[in-house]
């Protein structure tokens, strides 16, 4: 396969974000008169967007009856401390800056809001990250196809050229509905045996697994 573009999840995939994540968890939860979740808690629960992150967290769910307003203190702690711990695992940027010398353009492809996506992005990633697509109205979040299919019309290729690299089960059936190849990584949100059980046909421990890999498959470059 000849690969020209290559998607990425966010969290869990290029982003660590997990303790931001678990601290704005418990602060909602607490505001609320819950009790506060684990880290590993948390690390199952992410994936889905953040409404589904309260919805596993909260007892009840998504019918707890201060659940809105527990969601919304989430999302604003969140906003103001979404890079308190916040870091790109290990590799990911050299990764990133061989694979644009390879000449491949790159997206990104998150259930996290579009506004966030963004700005993260550009934090972390500077100009290495060509399309940033997060949730916004419009388009369902995966693992629907929708916002895969739109970083691809944005970056100008087709599904047939393009590889989804992410860490979790719903990576794996987004690339499936979008008709994308994908390679599923270890060092994310989810175990080895939950991404075999999820249909993942390609693995790889490390960024430097992910170039290997394409380079294995002889990508184009072009």
């Amino acid at each position: 396969m000849n690969y020209q573009t290559i998607l990425f999840d966010l969290d869990g995939t290029l982003l660590n974000t997990l303790d931001d994540l678990h601290a704005a968890c418990n602060y909602a939860l607490a505001a609320v008169g819950e009790p506060l979740r684990s880290r590993e808690e948390v690390r199952r629960f992410v994936g889905n967007g953040i409404g589904t992150l309260l919805a596993r967290a909260i007892p009840g769910g998504a019918a707890h009856p201060r659940y809105e307003e527990a969601l919304a203190l989430l999302q604003r702690y969140y906003r103001a401390h979404d890079r308190v711990k916040t870091t790109p695992y290990e590799g990911v940027l050299p990764l990133l800056d061989a694979l644009t010398e390879r000449g491949y353009r790159l997206g990104v492809v998150s259930n996290k809001p579009d506004g966030p996506v963004k700005t993260l992005c550009r934090a972390y990633f500077g100009d290495r990250i060509d399309v940033a697509i997060g949730d916004r109205p419009g388009f369902r979040r995966k693992p629907a196809p929708d916002t895969a299919l739109e970083a691809l019309r944005e970056l100008g290729t087709n599904p047939a050229s393009a590889l989804y690299v992410g860490d979790s089960d719903v990576d794996i059936a987004t690339a499936r509905n979008a008709g994308l190849s994908c390679l599923s990584v270890t060092w994310g949100f989810r175990d080895r045996d939950v991404l075999l059980a999820a249909g993942a046909t390609a693995l790889a421990d490390s960024p430097q697994e992910v170039l290997a890999f394409l380079e294995s498959e002889e990508p184009c470059g072009c």
